[in-house]
């Protein structure tokens, strides 16, 4: 591990008092054969924060901030890169309380690995040394790729509710399999993620969502769900969705129940339409219920799909997204739609299509684990290369006119927008027409229906 540190830390760790350690992610990526070429170094040593500062600055290092309640100096090396040091201590929460209420600055390392989450990530190594401290047997279970709390379950958990998140990320992002004393313990204190913020929350939840990609680990953010469902972590964040277990669907097109299938779509889906395909079918229960039927449950899904994204504080260009996704992915599902309608249809939504095709693919391969193209992407695709050969407009800016050509035609202002959108929605049915004169032509009809 030696070869991956700057000449700027090496130094360091030769000039500090005390032994100077890397400890965390970047320590168990390292014995798990992951890349650390751009992991976060974690630095810990059992030296105050106003000590450690005296002599990261003699090293060469820039100090940005310094927390002396907490022990912790955030710094850059001669390369720009980041650091956080945390003097060794021992952390004393209050149930309830993402934050320690109390702590204790300490040279014992092994209390220093006692106050973190899981023994994979509580591995140090001794930079001057270059040799692996291991006061958890840490190594043992990066080996055996499993989590396990540094402490008894049920104190971790109970102390902090993020690390009921942080178990599932790390379990999707590492492939790590939680031990099942583990899995009891985040089941038992699952109500604590109440108590974390909503942004941090849903910044985990981003995470989640895309655990695959950090390490490249199969089906990751998959595995990651799973584990929210089995500490019913998911059921506190997402009960309506949670509503859907143990609800069958018609066995000819659905091998799941709906809460599983919705799980599997977000298994299937692209990275950027994860959280509208793990929402896309949040109505079926809802209007199970309500009305003995799933016929509303894309309009409905919307509505829900915005509270939850209310509740989490989810960016608003993300939530209408989502949403708009949600309450259209069941159109054209039997392929009925007319070719007219459905070029309309692509005009009205074309910012999202590709998004909306996607959702839709991962549906449908969510319903039986198949893989093939689905048919109404194959219908949908061939409609567009119909398109394009025609030249068909799917903007305003491949409109044959513009406001000002309308505005020179004496049209007022407060007329314009309607005029271009009919104008567009006729020229993408009638790709020929799309030129000057005749679309100043029809401007004139439409202005008098527009008038009337």
């Amino acid at each position: 591990m030696r070869e991956l540190l700057s000449e700027n830390l090496l130094h360091l760790a030769k000039i500090s008092p005390k032994p100077l350690y890397i400890v965390g992610g970047a320590v168990r990526d390292f014995l798990a054969g992951h890349p650390t070429e751009n992991a976060d170094f974690d630095l810990s040593a059992p030296i105050s924060a106003e000590g450690f500062v005296s002599v990261a600055k003699s090293a060469g290092f820039q100090v940005v901030a310094v927390y002396k309640n907490t022990g912790t100096v955030k710094l850059k090396d001669d390369l720009n890169k980041d650091y956080e040091f945390t003097s060794f201590r021992s952390d004393k929460y209050v149930r309830g309380v993402h934050t320690p209420v109390e702590i204790f600055f300490t040279d014992d390392i092994l209390l220093d690995a006692k106050r973190r989450d899981f023994t994979a990530n509580a591995v140090y190594y001794d930079i001057q040394k270059d040799e692996i401290v291991d006061p958890l047997h840490g190594v043992d279970a990066i080996r055996e790729k499993t989590l396990i709390t540094v402490d008894d379950p049920e104190k971790v958990f109970g102390e902090d509710g993020l690390r009921l998140m942080r178990l599932a990320r790390q379990a999707g992002q590492l492939g790590f399999i939680p031990e099942e004393k583990t899995l009891l313990g985040a089941k038992n204190h699952a109500k604590l993620i109440l108590d974390i913020t909503p942004e941090r929350i849903f910044a985990e939840l981003s995470m989640i969502l895309s655990a695959d990609e950090k390490y490249g680990v199969k089906d990751g953010h998959y595995r990651a769900l799973k584990v929210l469902e089995d500490t019913l972590v998911l059921h506190e964040l997402f009960p309506e969705l949670t509503l859907g277990k143990g609800l069958t669907q018609r066995t000819d097109f659905h091998s799941y129940d709906v809460l599983e299938h919705s799980l599997r779509a977000c298994l299937y889906a692209r990275k950027d339409v994860r959280l509208s395909a793990l929402l896309h079918d949040v109505g079926k229960p809802y209007c199970h219920f309500q009305d003995g039927n799933s016929y509303e449950h894309p309009r409905e899904g919307a509505r829900i799909a915005e509270e939850i994204l209310d509740r989490l504080k989810a960016p608003k260009r993300l939530k209408a997204e989502v949403c708009k996704l949600v309450e259209l992915h069941m159109y054209d599902f039997d392929l009925k739609t007319k070719e007219p309608k459905l070029r309309r249809f692509f005009v009205a939504n074309y910012p999202i299509l590709d998004k909306l095709i996607a959702v839709k693919q991962a549906d449908f391969s969510a319903c039986k684990d198949d893989l093939s193209v689905c048919p109404t992407a194959l219908k949908w695709e061939a409609v567009f290369k119909r398109m394009k050969e025609e030249r068909a407009p799917l903007t305003l800016k491949q409109l044959a006119v513009n406001g000002n050509d309308l505005l020179r035609e004496g049209y007022p202002p407060t007329a314009l927008s309607e005029l271009l959108q009919r104008l567009l929605l006729h020229a993408v049915v009638f790709p020929k027409e799309n030129h000057k004169a005749r679309l100043l032509q029809l401007a004139r009809a439409f202005f008098k229906e527009i008038s009337c």
